[in-house]
């Protein structure tokens, strides 16, 4: 058995704006575990910026864990809580191995050797006429679910665009979701959750920046709009330190994110906490690749659930691994008469 690692590069078709600033590309890592029948692959997406583990001695953790992968070690992803996204990197790999080296991670996510899961639309930051004009492509297209990034441009001008989608469409008909990435000091977020509450929004995710968990409980008590946590769940590996948030903040709505919060174990364990309060959960991609993005997509298929989740980031890229999935407003899909091409990565 081998087993190496592959640092990629992905360019994006566009420029697209987050809270983080405009990507124009993005660093990968992907784990490539072979003999000679078989070849798994598995995504470890560092996000630099915003990865726990985005930090030196990356790459030496990699060659660390392909050579105990060479050796078979058991239960590797354990020892791996304080690099998330390798974490997920190693799950996913071996997943794949054990299914068969076929990308198959979670194989009852597949009906008929297919599946779709529901998508929200997601709208970049950009300036007011790129975001409107994004807005209508999207409703356009017929998305039900949009999802809108701000904090970037005049809020007055934000509002507006919440108005664009309102005169047309109800809150039956589509669904509002914001995302502030911790845009907002905890008086400005007070007030502007009134004022976004007109335009009647299913949840806002991190109004405040993280580590504030006093000021988060009092949004979330007093807020006319349900607060999601998203960044807040980065880094917290700590039994003790997640249930303190909890019991502190007691969230509505949790976004979770593989590839930052450790993978799908992981991922398991949040969810069972926030159902057991009550709350709800939304699975959202990272930016992965399109391997990355495929392990996401069959956890949430496997799930079964009809919510609509934020996996509508694999056309983003010129260079993304072909694979067999296509996006339209009804979801992503996945085809098993299409293929996979691994070509650039072995």
């Amino acid at each position: 058995m081998n087993c190496f690692y592959k640092k990629y590069t992905l360019q994006f078709k566009q420029p697209s704006g987050t809270s983080r600033g405009e990507l124009r590309k993005k660093d990968t890592y992907f784990l490539i575990l072979q003999d000679k029948e078989k070849c798994s692959i598995g995504e470890c997406n560092r996000f630099s910026g915003l990865s726990f583990d985005d930090r030196d001695g990356y790459e030496e953790k990699l060659a660390e864990v392909c050579n105990r992968l060479m050796q078979q070690e058991p239960q590797i992803d354990l020892s791996l809580a304080d690099w998330p996204s390798i974490r997920m990197g190693v799950e996913t790999v071996l997943l794949d191995w054990q299914n068969g080296s076929k990308q198959i991670i979670y194989p009852n996510a597949f009906q008929k050797g297919n599946f779709s899961v529901p998508i929200n639309g997601l709208i970049w930051m950009s300036t007011y006429d790129e975001m409107k004009k994004q807005i209508h492509e999207k409703l356009k297209a017929g998305f039900r679910s949009i999802k809108l990034k701000i904090g970037a441009i005049d809020f007055d001008a934000e509002l507006s665009l919440l108005s664009f989608i309102r005169k047309q469409f109800s809150e039956a008909e589509v669904e509002i979701r914001l995302d502030a990435n911790g845009a907002f000091s905890f008086t400005e977020a007070k007030e502007k959750l009134q004022r976004l509450a007109e335009y009647n929004i299913s949840y806002i995710e991190q109004p405040i920046k993280v580590g504030q968990w006093q000021e988060m409980a009092l949004l979330v008590e007093q807020s006319p709009i349900n607060i999601a946590l998203d960044e807040e769940l980065i880094g917290l590996v700590k039994l003790d330190d997640q249930n303190q948030l909890f019991s502190t903040v007691k969230p509505p709505i949790i976004i979770l994110k593989p590839a930052l919060i450790g993978g799908f174990k992981v991922s398991d364990h949040w969810k069972k906490m926030i159902t057991a309060m009550g709350g709800d959960w939304v699975i959202t991609s990272a930016l992965e690749s399109n391997v990355g993005l495929n392990a996401i997509a069959q956890y949430a298929a496997a799930d079964r659930n009809k919510y609509a989740q934020g996996l509508g980031t694999g056309q983003l890229y010129t260079n993304n691994i072909p694979s067999p999935y296509m996006v339209d407003a009804n979801g992503l899909h996945y085809q098993s008469s299409q293929a996979w091409d691994f070509s650039t990565l072995i």
